[in-house]
């Protein structure tokens, strides 16, 4: 069962890529990054319609008031990478756009860790998380050397 999430985490961070491309696509197709966002949201919103209706779950509404505020921020912290993506990454290119996600959210995960803020198993700073984080910043740095 592991090796499938980590098949599935794998083809998540394998989208991002792509999702970056065609947002930046509806923007530049509908002239406007908001317009494009809304778009990516609405569209997001009928996909997740169609699955929920497929699955036939309950949903879990009833427990809407016992979610933490902090874990509705989601979805609005969401609307900031997909920004992003539909703004910059044609611009900067697929190689330079995703690097700096993947850095930048890898350093965000360690202190998250580091605190176990968000509700993440407490994993302290070591060494070498330090020496991983150099790393993807020196390889950020190469790849956007060309």
């Amino acid at each position: 069962m592991t090796w499938i999430i980590y098949l599935l985490a794998t083809a998540a961070g394998a989208a991002n890529p792509a999702q970056a491309g065609a947002n930046a696509e509806l923007k530049k197709a509908l002239g406007q990054v908001l317009s494009a966002t809304l778009c990516v949201y609405v569209s997001g919103l009928f996909g997740m319609v169609i699955i929920t209706t497929v699955a036939r779950r309950p949903l879990g509404v009833e427990r809407f008031s016992s979610v933490p505020w902090w874990a509705w921020t989601g979805g609005v912290l969401s609307i900031g990478s997909t920004l992003a993506g539909a703004a910059f990454a044609q611009r900067l290119g697929s190689g330079v756009f995703t690097g700096i996600s993947v850095t930048a959210a890898l350093i965000m995960s360690v202190v998250l860790d580091n605190y176990g803020w968000m509700g993440f198993k407490t994993h302290p700073v070591s060494g070498t998380r330090i020496l991983g984080c150099t790393l993807m910043i020196s390889g950020l740095w190469l790849i956007s050397r060309f």
